[in-house]
Formats: C-alpha cells, structure tokens, sequence
C-alpha cells in the first residue's frame, strides 16, 4: 500500500524540523508538536553550544531537563529514548543530568549510561553516587538475568566434558554416548550391544578444575566491555570449579578479584579514561598463573599499548609456549566493528593467539570452547563469521 502524500510529508516534517515548515506546507497536529519539541529540544540545539537553540533547547535549567526525560519515555520507546539520553549527554554537555540524584532517577538505564557513570565516579557528588549505585544495580541485574544463567550452563557442561573417563564408576557412566560409542558391537543373537568400552564423567569433586584471568583494558573506548566482563567476572567468579581472577589496568595495574561477588562493586572499582600499558598488566597476570596447562587468560583489549610492545608480545609468546590458553578480544560489546591496533593484533595472531572482537551473546560459548581446549581461531571462524 502507498503511503498518502500527507503522511509522507508529516514524516518528513518530523525529521526535518521546523527550518522544513515552508517547504513542507504541514501544521503538526497537538500530539505531534509535543514530540516535536521534545526532539527539537536535543537536535536543534547548536552543536557544542549548551544551551543555544534555534527552538526549544534544553539549556541549564534541572527541571527542564527533567520534564524532558519524561517526555521522551512517554513518546518514545526505551530503545530510541537510550539513543536521546546518549546524543544529549554528547552533543550539549548535559552531564549534569546525571550529576543529581533527581535526574538520575529519570533515565532510562542501558549499558551506554553505566559507562558514562563509570566515567564520572570520581567527580560525582557524594549525594548522587548512592543513586548511581541503584542505576548501575538495575543495569547490572538485568545483564545477570540474560547472561549468568546461560554462562554457567554453557561452562559448567564444558567442564564436565572435560572430565570424562573410559573408566567410569557404574554411577556416572554416561549411557547415551556410551551406546553410540559401541553400535558396532550390537550382538544379533543376544540381541544387544556388548559393550566394547564405557564412557563416562570422572567423578566430581570439590577441587578446582581451571584457572582463569580476566585482564580488562579500562582506557576510555573500552567502556562497554569493561561492563559486561566485569559481570562475566563474577559469575565465573561463583563456580567453585573455577579459580577466577579480574585485573583492570590502564598505566597501572588493579586486582579486584576480592570484589567479584558483587559486580556493582567490580564496576565502580574501574576507572575509565588514561593511558594503557598492557605489557604491565599481563606481567602482573604472569604472576597469578600457576598451572599453565589448566589456565585460561583472556585479554580484553584494543591493543593500543602505551608500555613495551616487544616485551609484550616475548610475554605473550612465553604465556602460549608454557600451554596457558591465551584469548586477545578486541572488544567485548555489541557496538559493532571495534577500532584496534591492528599491527599489535596480527602479532598477537602471529604467536598463536586468538584476536578477535566477540558479542555478550556469545562470550559464554567462548568460555566453554577453552576449557576443551577447542582450536579458538576455528571457533571465532565459524561462530563470529558475518
């Protein structure tokens, strides 16, 4: 069905603003000039002048802006209202709306918000931090109930995987794969299968079965992937048959393991922004490695390293030769194709490290793929192709 001129030029009006009035010919109607404002309040403003306007504007009034954060979750919905927060904390300046508890109530929260908060931790009132804190909470738990669960899931039959015997007590012998293993050995006149050899789970045990180190570069452009392995962090930091260290690092280098059962805390113990040195950080890492051919590091990085690059890439070479299972993501977010070195990631590459950039979705499948020791570079080739 065509669209009627009219709702065309309504649309185009909508997009266009209100410099499009004489071409256009159209007269908004009462709801469409409220949604109208609210649009020209953000996108007419002059870029990088707060408070100029050629209509509207939200200027450096608190209630305005808080009767406009109310206005755009009531016309639109929550997807494009993260979109407007972000556009206005970028193009005017606006971070005042996220400086007083008030307002920071009114937001729509997402992970684009957590990161700006994470940003401004350190100059935040202490009357707006608590409310933060609630922000990033509710961010958090909702991160939580889409991933933990499927994180475990996925880890957890890893491991068991792993720790499968031919010798299995009667108990924990794995009867499906058991009788596959053995269809050749169907016997027609006893009308069976003779078991050949048995398949089965090692009996469990409360021991640790592999270590992991997470290294998460907090310089600024890796906001978002300092949330989600910060989350990631802690719910692998709740498996008992895991060892689960989180460093953050920039020019130096911080140890939050002793965080991880919140990942509130995790969060708000980074501090986005400086410079990087990932030479440090993953000659800090060495340290925490142990049983080499049980351990999975994974480095979350851009790669633009600030410190020793040569030193870098013997340390990396040393890590991979002593059979540790060395990951080099390049992002850990949804945002799309990421800005990396890529001279540092074909180096990286080039000593048996896998270097990619990898979804929230399909980290957990990741997880799981090292701790079989799976090939990686063969796994990111089927799971992360376009």
């Amino acid at each position: 069905m065509t669209m009627p001129d009219a709702e065309r030029m309504r649309r185009w009006r909508m997009v266009l603003g209100s410099e499009a009035d004489p071409e256009s010919g159209t007269t908004l109607s009462g709801p469409d000039r409220a949604v109208d404002a609210a649009l020209a309040a953000l996108y007419d403003a002059e870029r990088g002048e707060p408070g100029t306007k050629r209509s509207a504007g939200l200027g450096s009034s608190a209630p305005r802006v808080a009767r406009w954060l109310g206005d755009i979750r009531q016309y639109f919905p929550s997807t494009v209202v993260q979109v407007m927060q972000r556009d206005a904390v970028e193009r005017l300046g606006i971070t005042r709306m996220l400086m007083e508890p008030e307002l920071l109530n009114a937001v729509e929260p997402d992970v684009h918000l957590v990161s700006t908060l994470l940003a401004l931790n350190e100059v935040m009132p202490e009357e707006t931090k608590q409310t933060a804190r609630e922000v990033v909470g509710r961010v958090v738990a909702e991160l939580e109930a889409r991933l933990a669960e499927r994180t475990r899931a996925a880890v957890s039959g890893a491991l068991d995987r792993a720790g499968r015997t031919g010798r299995p007590r009667h108990s924990d012998i794995d009867w499906d794969r058991t009788i596959r293993a053995n269809l050749k050995h169907f016997s027609p006149t006893l009308g069976t299968i003779v078991p050949d050899r048995l398949v089965g789970y090692a009996r469990r045990n409360h021991s640790v079965q592999r270590d992991v180190v997470l290294a998460i570069d907090q310089s600024g452009s890796m906001a978002e992937s300092v949330v989600y392995a910060s989350l990631f962090g802690a719910v692998l930091g709740s498996m008992r048959a895991l060892r689960t260290s989180l460093v953050v690092f920039d020019t130096a280098v911080v140890d939050l393991t002793d965080e991880l059962d919140d990942p509130v805390d995790v969060l708000f113990g980074t501090q986005l922004g400086g410079g990087t040195d990932i030479n440090r950080a993953v000659a800090y890492c060495e340290q925490l490695i142990t049983r080499p051919g049980e351990t999975v590091m994974v480095l979350i990085s851009d790669l633009y390293e600030g410190g020793i690059r040569e030193e870098l890439l013997r340390r990396a070479r040393n890590l991979v030769e002593s059979g540790v299972q060395l990951i080099a993501l390049l992002a850990l977010s949804d945002s799309g194709t990421p800005s990396y070195d890529a001279d540092n990631a074909a180096a990286l590459a080039d000593l048996g490290v896998p270097t990619f950039a990898c979804t929230p979705e399909l980290f957990p499948d990741l997880m799981a793929a090292a701790i079989r020791r799976d090939d990686i570079s063969a796994w990111a080739a089927t799971n992360l192709a376009d």
